[in-house]
């Protein structure tokens, strides 16, 4: 039996059908005349997303990263909440590719809060920075994979909007968001000027991300691409994959959730480990360790050891990620691992 994954949702494996589409895609060379199932890729997500255009990208930093390029310049500061993915999970790029640096604000559970990023906004003065850019990201992976509410999000976009500040959404696992909410992907792009999505989390594609926004923005963004490299000859054999994807695999992240949710419930009942089922509002279960439970990387090596994938997040917590590889049954044989190791 292979091991049971819970690492992360990028882990997923192209099923047959995806793997059907992308052999037999049509291509071409999307930097010399443009690859035709990369176009119908943009043009699906930008519908799907409510935008003018969309951008095709090798991965969600670097979509992140051509978002922050375009609307900023070197010296600017960008708003984030303090456990966002641009803050922490990409090698520091906005200041060594861009110039840029970040101020970070604390969130409740991911949502900034209006206030104090219009506090945050740096007035006109030669010695202080500009305010460039604000940052949003849904769902919120550091904080369990939460959805952040749709009117703290719009409050947000108000006071940018006044100030004459763009926003970035992250919206990595936005098709999460939109499932568990039943708020429309579209809706919750509608609070950012620009949004990026992932390819390669939950909807289970191999590679590649999307970023998107109105005609000026991709007017930029399609240079800082090229700069980042990340204009692909021809890459409809992986835009295939992530076409299929938004095509195919949103409504089943219902069951990742469920899934999730159930795992959490059943960890909740251990001695040394407590995460709330309602807690848990996507495929994101985060739980937390306690005496008399060993410390969680050395839990985290201990499932290993039992063929039981999952990654320390922090000294006392683990975060356990469901997606289209693992099943009911990896959380039974999960939770019969956890069992052995805690004593019964």
């Amino acid at each position: 039996m292979s091991a049971s994954d819970f690492r992360s949702d990028t882990v997923t494996l192209p099923s047959d059908e995806m793997r059907e589409a992308m052999a037999s895609a049509e291509v071409g060379d999307d930097v010399l005349d443009g690859d035709p199932t990369v176009g119908r890729l943009e043009a699906a997500a930008a519908t799907w997303l409510g935008k003018e255009g969309a951008l095709f990208v090798p991965s969600g930093t670097m979509a992140n990263q051509v978002a922050l390029g375009s609307w900023t310049s070197p010296g600017h500061e960008v708003i984030c909440e303090r456990g966002a993915h641009i803050v922490n999970y990409e090698a520091g790029a906005p200041a060594a590719l861009h110039g840029l640096q970040l101020l970070t604000l604390d969130g409740d559970r991911g949502a900034l809060d209006a206030e104090e990023v219009k506090r945050a906004m740096r007035s006109d003065f030669i010695h202080c920075p500009d305010t460039g850019l604000v940052c949003m990201e849904q769902t919120h992976a550091d904080s369990g994979g939460s959805v952040v509410p749709m009117e703290a999000m719009r409050a947000v976009y108000a006071v940018c909007e006044e100030a004459g500040v763009p926003v970035h959404l992250d919206g990595a696992r936005l098709a999460n968001a939109e499932v568990a909410s039943g708020v429309s992907a579209a809706e919750w792009a509608a609070t950012a000027d620009s949004v990026s999505v992932c390819l390669s989390k939950g909807l289970g594609a191999p590679v590649g991300s999307v970023i998107a926004g109105d005609a000026a923005f991709l007017e930029r963004a399609r240079v800082v691409r090229k700069r980042l490299g990340g204009w692909m000859r021809q890459a409809g054999i992986i835009a295939a994959g992530g076409l299929y994807a938004l095509e195919n695999n949103r409504e089943r992240l219902t069951l990742d959730h469920a899934l999730a949710k159930d795992l959490a419930a059943r960890l909740d009942r251990l001695e040394g480990l407590s995460c709330d089922p309602e807690d848990v509002d996507t495929n994101l279960a985060v739980v937390r360790v306690s005496s008399p439970a060993p410390a969680a990387s050395a839990l985290a090596q201990a499932l290993g050891e039992r063929e039981v994938l999952v990654y320390a997040l922090t000294a006392d917590s683990l975060r356990f990620v469901a997606h289209s590889g693992v099943g009911e049954e990896d959380v039974s044989r999960l939770e019969a691992a956890l069992q052995e190791i805690l004593g019964g």
